[in-house]
């Protein structure tokens, strides 16, 4: 089964993570993001109250939309088709893709994959981009699995056609190192919402990528 469209991923894949602002409002957090030029967000709250989730996803679907920034709403499908996200990205353990597919029709899914068997199954049951990794140590996240690295990621490339996003570890100092495996983005959070000056760092790993 093919995807519903092909994705075109710029090279920065943000994660706006509740749970990893350093007591940072997430709204200022999400404008930052937006103001240096952030095209893609992933909002992952794993400790809201749905009720929580639901307005703040909201509010996320509406300053996405007037930046032009793509929204996906993590783990979620009930919250993404309730905030009109633009899509859904989900784990391993999450609902299956076939069934999310049933419930959230054209809007984009997203799937971590852990291996080149996993990835394989992805594009073959219609999803429209995976995620791999962890590629490199990480706190951010439990995923249960070692470091994949780039040699794995470069199998994964030349295995499927979907865009991949590489997770798990990537800073500033490494995200180099993926889009030359061949990531089409590379998802960062702990590196961008740990700093400082959020708006400095995004900016200086744009100036770092590809494209």
């Amino acid at each position: 089964m093919s995807a519903p469209h092909r994705l075109d991923f710029p090279p920065l894949y943000a994660i706006l993570d509740t749970e990893q602002t350093k007591g940072r409002s997430p709204d200022v957090v999400l404008r930052t993001l937006l103001n240096s030029d952030v095209k893609v967000l992933q909002l992952r709250a794993k400790v809201m109250s749905p009720r929580e989730f639901l307005q703040l996803a909201r509010e996320t679907r509406a300053l996405t939309q007037s930046y032009g920034c793509r929204f996906i709403v993590n783990d979620r499908v009930d919250i993404a088709l309730a905030s009109d996200a633009d899509g859904v990205h989900l784990g391993q353990e999450d609902l299956p893709l076939h069934a999310a597919r049933k419930l959230i029709g054209q809007k984009i899914i997203g799937i971590s994959t852990h291996d080149l068997e996993q990835a394989r199954e992805a594009e073959h049951c219609g999803a429209d981009y995976i995620g791999f990794g962890p590629m490199f140590g990480t706190t951010t996240k439990e995923t249960g699995y070692s470091t994949r690295g780039a040699h794995m990621l470069r199998e994964v490339r030349e295995a499927v056609s979907l865009p991949i996003v590489a997770i798990g570890g990537i800073t500033e100092a490494n995200v180099a190192q993926v889009w030359r495996a061949g990531a089409d983005s590379a998802a960062i959070i702990s590196d961008i919402l740990g700093s400082d000056d959020i708006a400095s760092k995004v900016k200086r790993i744009l100036v770092l990528s590809p494209s």
